[in-house]
């Protein structure tokens, strides 16, 4: 029986990593090193530093968003992400933006007991759907989340750590399509860090 060099187990398990990505059907929207895919909104701050992706409030202290390039309508995504100071951001879905004008739901990320995992439709309904009140203590704040958000048809799921936060379906929602897009909110003294960014899409109905 032939030896496994040290060349060829470096081969193979590059092989198992590429086919276990391509069978997850994940794609990642944040490559660790720049902005590509992304588009900026307003004057915020939104660079990279040590492989993070990081949010934060600017001179201007005014709303800012980071938005993909592309629009994804059926899909389930995963970030984490890490909470400094304020700490009020979200994560918007089939969003469209004019501006700093945003149209869209909004998947919340807020200091404690201020409803993360929530939905909020900005100029609009408002709160659509809170966590209950003894969710709120799943967040981990100034410490990294995992947030898992699916969005298919009129239907919307979200996780914070594993925890079921809100499940809701919408018409409206069915109805519309467009990007995600990262949020600061006005005020100033925001910073968020967010990693691990990926995507996968999903048919209309399963």
């Amino acid at each position: 029986m032939r030896k496994m060099t040290l060349k060829n187990l470096l081969a193979a398990c590059t092989a198992v990593l590429v086919l276990g990505a391509c069978s997850s059907g994940k794609t990642e929207l944040f490559n660790g090193k720049d902005l590509t895919g992304w588009k900026k909104y307003g004057t915020e701050k939104w660079y990279v530093e040590d492989g993070l992706l990081v949010s934060e409030s600017g001179p201007d202290k005014e709303y800012g968003y980071l938005a993909t390039e592309k629009q994804y309508k059926n899909f389930e995504l995963d970030v984490e992400f890490r909470q400094e100071a304020n700490g009020n951001s979200g994560v918007f879905f089939r969003s469209d933006i004019e501006g700093t004008i945003i149209s869209g739901w909004q998947v919340e990320v807020a200091p404690p007991d201020l409803h993360t995992g929530g939905i909020y439709e900005s100029y609009g309904r408002g709160w659509l759907i809170k966590p209950d009140p003894e969710k709120e203590k799943v967040l981990k704040f100034g410490e990294w989340n995992h947030m898992k958000i699916r969005v298919q048809g009129d239907h919307v799921t979200t996780w914070l750590n594993g925890e079921q936060m809100v499940d809701f379906k919408d018409e409206k929602i069915g109805e519309a399509n467009g990007k995600i897009a990262l949020q600061i909110h006005d005020g100033g003294g925001i910073k968020v860090y967010w990693k691990k960014v990926t995507l996968k899409e999903l048919p209309e109905n399963e």
